[in-house]
């Protein structure tokens, strides 16, 4: 059917991709989250529009002196104009279909390329030039109604991608959705297959769920569909973890996600992976807490092959999380930055304040005050720019050795001690005070051990 609801209008630079194409007789059309975000009132970007056309990748080069081939097999060519590139692929249509791995064939009508996507509401296409909307399997209804369907065949539609089980938790978290009885069973019955997907496929999914407004709904359907203990059974294990009749900790970890902003990822994915070294039991039960908390999270996003880099960053505050936020005054803080020096102290910070937020809305006293304080002190000190390290000392292993010490485990045992001193009294780091303080300390190990005191 045509509707005659309609999104924005499209740019410029939209409007005259479809226009060269359609003078050169192929039809085209806008089509995918580009014409559903819109119409749920959502703000469009100039390069989020995806296109798709008749057009066949050798006739769009014809079309266009300028374009980029992106996946010519699957007929997508990227189209550069002044404003950007576009992606713009060719009608589609599913021959034999068996996952990923599907047999497609170019097609010459937009409701055939309509009728292979996954969900009714990602099933719409818009001619910004026409100002006419395509619907033909009801994904304005859907989305007037709140609800998430398959395009076709719910059993089907899965089996052909087990990716889409996670696009329609996700999709349903971030609409809001009620997803359709029918879809909701094919997909709890086929959510055995999701450990056959690729750890890239189901991190990038993660990924997108984090970056919503209100990642809580949608990880709440992971729970609900029987998925967290497929994907994430450390997770899972969360789910009936309470405390003095409070909520599980995936409960509360979910709640604090949503008050941390969208524009930290990584701050709301150290917050969802805070809970999961509690448990006492099972590996790494000899371990403290926190030590065990930064294991498993980092066994967790190494095994969805996140970065090095996100790895340590993440599990070092999960760490900092599981050890609390007591960060003290004076010598403590200084010990304390020095412990959460591998730490994003900000990301950490967020995450304490919406903990507290989270507390205080529960009717708990946790005043953000002492926290935003504590951040405060913090900065203060790290102002001061302490030793924190024993390459912040004034003294050093070559001026050890000029003392008349031996290389060896020695030199780590008197800068450890150093390091002491100062963090202690940042004034004493001093080349003066800390050869002083060196020598006595070298005395007062060799008359306890009975050796040789130092050369003089």
């Amino acid at each position: 059917m045509t509707d005659t609801r309609e999104p924005p209008a499209a740019p410029d630079s939209v409007r005259w991709v479809i226009r060269k194409l359609e003078r050169a007789g192929f039809e085209t059309w806008a089509v995918g989250g580009i014409v559903r975000d819109a119409l749920v009132g959502r703000p469009a970007r100039d390069g989020d529009w995806d296109l798709a056309t008749r057009a066949r990748p050798e006739q769009m080069r014809t079309v266009f002196g300028r374009v980029v081939p992106i996946g010519v097999e699957h007929g997508t060519m990227g189209v550069l104009t002044r404003q950007g590139m576009y992606e713009v692929t060719t009608f589609r249509r599913d021959v034999e279909t068996f996952g990923r791995r599907a047999t497609v064939e170019f097609a010459d009508d937009i409701d055939e390329d309509l009728a292979r996507r996954d969900f009714t509401i990602n099933a719409i296409a818009w001619h910004p030039l026409r100002r006419e909307l395509r619907d033909p399997f009801g994904g304005m209804d859907d989305l007037a109604a709140g609800t998430l369907r398959t395009v076709g065949d719910a059993r089907t539609r899965f089996a052909e991608d087990f990716l889409r089980i996670l696009r329609a938790l996700r999709f349903a978290g971030r609409f809001a959705l009620a997803i359709e009885p029918n879809t909701w069973a094919a997909l709890c019955e086929h959510r055995r297959h999701l450990a056959d997907l690729s750890p890239e496929r189901v991190r990038e999914e993660l990924a997108k769920i984090l970056g919503c407004a209100r990642p809580s709904r949608a990880l709440s359907l992971y729970a609900a569909a029987g998925v967290l203990p497929v994907l994430y059974p450390a997770l899972a294990r969360c789910l009936s973890r309470q405390e003095d009749g409070q909520p599980d900790s995936w409960g509360v970890a979910l709640l604090t996600v949503d008050i941390i902003s969208r524009s930290y990822p990584l701050a709301r994915l150290a917050c969802l992976l805070g809970g999961i070294g509690i448990p006492s039991r099972g590996v790494g039960e000899e371990l403290r807490p926190e030590e065990r908390a930064r294991m498993r999270a980092a066994e967790l996003m190494e095994r969805l092959r996140y970065s090095r880099a996100d790895v340590e960053g993440v599990s070092a505050l999960v760490r900092a999380l599981a050890a609390g936020p007591e960060t003290g005054s004076g010598p403590a803080l200084r010990r304390w930055l020095r412990q959460t020096r591998r730490v994003d102290r900000h990301h950490l910070f967020r995450i304490w304040i919406a903990r507290a937020r989270l507390e205080a809305a529960r009717g708990t006293p946790s005043p953000e005050s002492a926290v935003q304080s504590g951040w405060k002190a913090v900065r203060a000190e790290l102002a001061k720019d302490p030793p924190l390290t024993v390459a912040d000392l004034a003294l050093s292993g070559h001026d050890l050795i000029e003392m008349g010490m031996r290389p060896g485990p020695g030199f780590g045992a008197v800068l450890a001690h150093l390091l002491d001193l100062v963090l202690d009294d940042p004034a004493l780091n001093r080349r003066s005070i800390l050869t002083r303080r060196a020598r006595l300390y070298i005395d007062a190990r060799a008359q306890a051990s009975g050796g040789p005191r130092r050369p003089a």
